[in-house]
């Protein structure tokens, strides 16, 4: 399957506008210390800084969606933030990314926050390092289907959206018959194809939070999905 963007010339080219943006900020970027939500983060170079807590829908998703017990994966966990946010209801976390630089940030935080007994961080791709079943898989996937220029990027542009595709094509086999997905996506991406996986895949989809629209005009969205 060929991805074929599901929206107007103009709206690719806005779309692909804004990732140019966002890529010259991050040529700015330097190793950068942040709070959030009373935890200490230590974000390096190659890692995107996470959204702060009104816009991080995710974040207020996952701190509304954990379960005591419940298993957790948090898959492209970068700076390691839904992990240890995680970790705060749960004490069963396993947190990976593909970037290198990320899976060393994230364990670097993981530590800071005083939370190595409850979360263990590893590199991989998608699942290829992964075993057994969860209860609720995180997944914050990249809004853009462009080529990414380096590891930063990868965050943020997934080349005709393979990973997404590959993700959904292989989730259902990590999760337990009772789990749950959440997902992040925006307006920023392509939202109509990313719906159109979801039903393609067989999942229902129900949107847990929606932000309100940053000064941009996109809106972002946290959404629970089950088989």
């Amino acid at each position: 399957m060929t991805y074929k963007p599901m929206m107007s010339e103009t709206g690719k080219a806005k779309r692909i506008a804004h990732q140019n943006a966002c890529y010259e900020e991050h040529l700015k970027q330097k190793k950068t210390i942040i709070r959030f939500r009373g935890r200490k983060l230590v974000i390096s170079k190659n890692v995107l800084i996470p959204a702060t807590w009104k816009w991080n829908v995710l974040a207020q998703a996952v701190l509304k969606e954990v379960k005591e017990n419940d298993r957790v994966l948090d898959m492209g966990t970068g700076s390691g933030i839904q992990a240890i946010l995680a970790a705060s209801k749960t004490n069963d976390v396993i947190a990976v990314d593909i970037n290198p630089f990320a899976v060393k940030c994230a364990k670097m935080n993981v530590k800071l926050n005083k939370l190595s007994s409850k979360i263990k961080v590893m590199k991989s791709n998608l699942f290829d390092k992964i075993k057994g079943k969860f209860d609720l898989i995180i997944f914050d996937p990249p809004f853009r289907w462009t080529k990414p220029r380096d590891e930063w990027e990868m965050s943020c542009a997934d080349e005709e959206y393979k990973t997404l595709r590959k993700f959904f094509r292989k989730v259902k086999r990590y999760l337990d018959k009772e789990g749950r997905i959440l997902m992040h996506f925006g307006t920023s991406g392509d939202i109509a194809y990313f719906k159109y996986l979801v039903r393609k895949n067989g999942f229902k989809c129900k949107t847990i939070i929606k932000s309100e629209k940053n000064k941009r005009g996109w809106t972002y969205f946290a959404y629970r999905l089950t088989i």
